[in-house]
Formats: structure tokens, C-alpha cells, sequence
């Protein structure tokens, strides 16, 4: 009889992984939106690289735009967990992130020296007017006149930090994209920094 306990309990497991995926196992983030759209772009901008002005580039931002769209095809299909986002400003950060359809991409908390759990897909970060940022690398201080939401590809790990010579915050990765009020499908509201230190930690986020 506990043999017959034994065999039973050992095909039921063998079929639960057979047709589960594994909870540990890698997120293919190649079939996401993201990864549809960064192909279908480099796709139409690759054959025109001798004749720019047709996709409305010089030479020198044509090629710019094709190796900011390789790296990011690069980081999705390299990546083998959900976006998360690392708060190493020294104040509160404001991100944007989801948790599937349950709990669509919304503002959250994240206070300072904190990283989003990978449970959630952290998907950007909201910066307040009067920021001082680098958006790119090797590019210059910038000080923001309106609110912006950046948007980071699927996968990407995304750290943000003050640069104490500068007091600029500095992404470690270029967005994706950059929405400003009225742009995108993003709520940005109208917060300083001020406000968004006031706030309570999203407790969520960091399970």
C-alpha cells in the first residue's frame, strides 16, 4: 500500500513539473512588447544606414539610435529576472512598477538604499521639475523644468544614485523612453522632491 502511496505521489510530481513551468526557472522576456517594438525599429533603421536622412537622422544620431536599440535587444534577451530598480539617491524615489494585471504599472516608494523585489517588474522612474539628472552616459548635468517618467526595458537592473560632486542623480542605464505629462500611458503628476520625501515607503515592493 505505501509503495502504491509512493508511486503515485512520484507521477504526480514528475507531471506538475512536466507541465508547470518551474518557479525558479529564467522569464523569457523576448516574447514581450518591448522586445516586438526594439526589433521591428532596428528592422527599418539598419538598411537605411547609408541613406539616414530617410528615417530623419543625420549619420552620426542614426548610429547612435542603432547601438541604444541593440543594447536594449541586448539586455532582454541576456536578462533572467524581472526589472528591479535600486534606490541609491539618499532620498526617497518615486517608481513606477506592476505586479501583472492585478496591480498594473502605478507610482510606489522606494526608500533610500532600497531595491524593488524581482516578484514585481519595476518599469521606470519618476523624476520632479528642478532635478538635477544624467539621463545618458558621458553626457552633462541637466536640470529638469517639467516632470518626467523614464522607462526602462524588460529585465533591465536599473540603479539610481546621487553623485555627491554634483548632487546629480545618475541612472546607470539610458531610458527607454522619456514621457512627459500628457505623453504615454504613465500617470506623472505634479510632485517635488519635497512631497516625494514625505511619502511612505511603499512596504510592497520589497517583500
Amino acid at each position: 500500500m505505501q509503495f502504491i502511496k509512493l508511486v503515485i505521489v512520484t507521477l504526480v510530481l514528475f507531471v506538475n513539473l512536466a507541465i508547470a513551468q518551474p518557479s525558479w526557472a529564467a522569464k523569457n522576456f523576448t516574447k514581450g512588447a518591448d522586445y516586438t517594438e526594439i526589433t521591428q525599429e532596428l528592422n527599418h533603421l539598419l538598411p537605411l544606414q547609408n541613406t539616414p536622412e530617410e528615417a530623419g537622422y543625420t549619420p552620426e544620431q542614426l548610429q547612435q539610435r542603432v547601438l541604444q536599440l541593440q543594447s536594449q535587444k541586448t539586455i532582454i534577451e541576456t536578462a533572467n529576472k524581472r526589472a528591479q530598480c535600486r534606490n541609491e539617491t539618499g532620498k526617497t524615489l518615486a517608481v513606477y512598477a506592476n505586479k501583472g494585471k492585478k496591480y498594473p504599472t502605478q507610482l510606489y516608494y522606494l526608500a533610500a538604499g532600497q531595491i524593488t523585489d524581482d516578484d514585481w517588474d519595476c518599469d521606470g522612474i519618476y523624476l520632479p521639475a528642478g532635478t538635477q539628472v544624467v539621463l545618458s552616459p558621458n553626457s552633462q548635468p541637466e536640470q529638469l523644468t517639467d516632470a518626467i517618467a523614464v522607462k526602462f526595458v524588460d529585465g533591465t537592473q536599473s540603479i539610481a544614485k546621487t553623485n555627491p560632486a554634483t548632487g546629480a542623480i545618475e541612472l546607470n542605464v539610458e531610458p527607454a523612453k522619456i514621457f512627459k505629462a500628457g505623453e504615454g500611458n504613465w500617470s506623472i503628476p505634479s510632485l517635488s522632491q519635497a512631497e516625494i520625501d514625505t511619502q511612505i515607503p511603499s512596504p510592497q515592493l520589497i517583500d
